[in-house]
């Protein structure tokens, strides 16, 4: 099973985001309890996230994000990652959360067959710019002495070089198919194993991903709150049920 947490970590974000961080430390064997009880085994896990801002305001650190790490043997990086985090910036109220989600979208994920699931799970408290305004108009660079300046200054062990990959597409429609859709090319995640839970308010561009996307969840929450009505517990059952 892969998983990407993609996390706002704006500043609106700052009431919860200690909850947030220490549920994300304890995801793993929450989510492997849930799992277990329900007579199923996760096998393999592995996480990554993708900490996100807004490229307007906060270009130079509007993204940090690591590798896919395999847990719990990579619980050392993983946790190093997320105590590094800070809710700050953020500017206006859009965030760049399409960004974020089309990185998730282009994620290495596992290959093979048997049963399989790729999993996004995106956490706002925010609506989303659109695409193609405050997006980087570059490609992410192929080593880390040629970084984009959009990319995190603030590395850790756990943390994913840019890759030719880390390509943001121009428009809206041009995600979707990316996430894929009936009848369009351009698809990049396997149509099977493909799922994407969204806890965000019920704003733009949200609200249209919940009605149009297949394989997607919406959880609403209240703008500007730093979802603290929603408890990881009913993040962890949500994942369950939709596996």
């Amino acid at each position: 099973m892969d998983i990407v947490l993609c996390v706002d970590v704006t500043g609106s974000m700052a009431p919860v985001l200690n909850q947030v961080k220490e549920g994300a430390l304890s995801f793993h064997g929450r989510l492997k309890a849930v799992m277990g009880r329900r007579g199923m085994d996760i096998g393999r896990m592995r996480l990554r996230v993708i900490a996100f801002r807004d490229f307007g305001a906060d270009r130079d650190r509007a993204i940090e994000s690591t590798s896919f790490l395999d847990l719990p043997e990579q619980d050392a990086e993983f946790a190093e990652f997320i105590a590094g985090l800070r809710a700050t910036g953020g500017g206006d109220v859009p965030e760049s959360g399409l960004e974020a989600l089309a990185l998730a979208v282009r994620s290495p994920w596992s290959a093979g067959t048997g049963d399989r699931r790729h999993i996004v799970v995106l956490f706002t408290d925010a609506p989303a710019h659109p695409l193609g305004g405050h997006t980087p108009r570059r490609r992410a660079a192929k080593s880390p002495s040629d970084r984009p300046p959009w990319w995190s200054s603030r590395r850790r062990a756990a943390s994913a070089s840019p890759s030719a990959d880390d390509v943001f597409p121009r428009t809206f429609g041009e995600l979707h198919d990316q996430w894929g859709r009936e009848g369009r090319d351009g698809a990049v995640m396997d149509q099977s194993a493909k799922r994407l839970l969204i806890f965000a308010p019920e704003q733009q561009p949200w609200r249209d991903i919940a009605e149009t996307w297949d394989k997607t969840l919406f959880v609403p929450s209240v703008a500007g709150t730093g979802l603290k009505e929603i408890a990881l517990d009913e993040v962890i059952s949500t994942i369950a049920r939709n596996l």
